[in-house]
């Protein structure tokens, strides 16, 4: 009798945490910011650092410090940079001494949309919305939601 009574109150607690968990939306959902949410932030730091920038459409703000010469990226590219990116604190969490190379299909959408603006050797100042670089998942010591700064020199631009 303990046993049936034991039995059944396990499976009423199971059925009911089962029944409740299944109602509960998922508060961990990963929620993306919007660009215009993140855009006085974005436009302070230009103000801030004195980035001189233009707005492109995807809501990126840009400063072409040199345009470069020469050819000019796509998206099927193998380039080569140096870089430094940093969060809206001027916190650096990436940079780059010496050239480093990959392939832009590989990296953030934001730069996919920015570094084919320069021609080889050319430099460009620019701040990404989240949406257009991490998103709400963040990356390492970059956190959620957060728009970050680029400050990126094409070194080299290669067709695959």
């Amino acid at each position: 009798m303990k046993k049936l009574l034991f039995a059944s109150v396990l499976f009423l607690s199971l059925s009911s945490l089962l029944i409740i968990s299944c109602g509960k939306t998922d508060s961990g959902a990963c929620q993306p910011a919007s660009v215009a949410s993140e855009k006085s932030q974005m436009v302070a730091y230009c103000t801030a650092n004195n980035i001189h920038y233009t707005e492109h459409s995807s809501g990126i703000l840009y400063e072409i410090v040199s345009p470069g010469s020469g050819s000019r990226p796509t998206v099927d590219s193998i380039i080569s940079v140096v870089y430094t990116g940093k969060l809206m604190n001027n916190t650096t969490f990436d940079a780059s001494a010496n050239p480093v190379t990959f392939s832009l299909s590989g990296v953030i959408e934001g730069w996919k949309i920015a570094v084919p603006l320069l021609q080889k050797g050319g430099r460009i100042k620019m701040v990404l919305p989240s949406s257009l670089a991490y998103s709400c998942m963040g990356s390492g010591a970059i956190p959620p939601n957060s728009p970050l700064f680029f400050d990126v020199t094409l070194t080299g631009v290669k067709s695959k």
